[in-house]
């Protein structure tokens, strides 16, 4: 009788183990997910940003560090950086843009170009979108990083490797308001 107990208790055990198993396997290509559809408009905005610096050179040359501060984010291979180079790579990526729109404002000609008001409105449309899919993917990331860290799934994560994810976070100089008039 006691040989049935101890089995049932170790079956009972061990259906835990593969059902919390599962839901890190779960949350860990759930997170995978909302990184890969955030990726797609992170891409689209590293991808307009050298469109956007030529046509402002055209009519700001003498203003070359700002430029040249975001040209050199830029300029390093977003296919060859990991996630988290990549969320890095963007939130610098912000805060240069947010500059260049400041140095905009010193110049009215550049406001009223075709060319630099399309790109802004492209740019305006990819950051919306950005903005979606990190709620999206700090929402994943938030389940993920509960289950990681609760009791008892932490003695789980432990065994089988799983950690904790980072967030998409806005810098402190992000989160300062900036004018841009167009």
């Amino acid at each position: 009788m006691a040989l049935y107990a101890a089995s049932g208790v170790l079956l009972v055990i061990l259906a835990y183990i593969i059902v919390v198993y599962n839901a890190f396997i779960k949350w860990r290509n759930s997170v995978g997910e909302a990184f890969a559809t955030m990726d797609v408009y992170l891409k689209k905005r590293f991808d307009l940003i050298p469109n956007l610096v030529e046509v402002v050179k055209g009519y700001a040359r003498h203003e070359s560090s700002v430029l040249e501060s975001v040209v050199s984010i830029r300029s390093s291979s977003y296919d060859k950086m990991s996630p988290d180079d990549k969320i890095e790579a963007n939130e610098r990526l912000a805060a240069g843009i947010s500059k260049l729109f400041a140095l905009v404002e010193n110049y009215p000609d550049l406001k009223a170009s075709q060319s630099f008001l399309n790109l802004s409105a492209q740019l305006s449309r990819i950051e919306d979108e950005i903005a979606q899919s990190r709620k999206y993917y700090n929402a994943i990331v938030k389940n993920m990083n509960t289950l990681v860290e609760m009791f008892p799934g932490n003695i789980i994560a432990g065994i089988f490797g799983f950690k904790c994810s980072k967030m998409f976070e806005a810098r402190t100089e992000e989160k300062d308001n900036v004018k841009v008039k167009l």
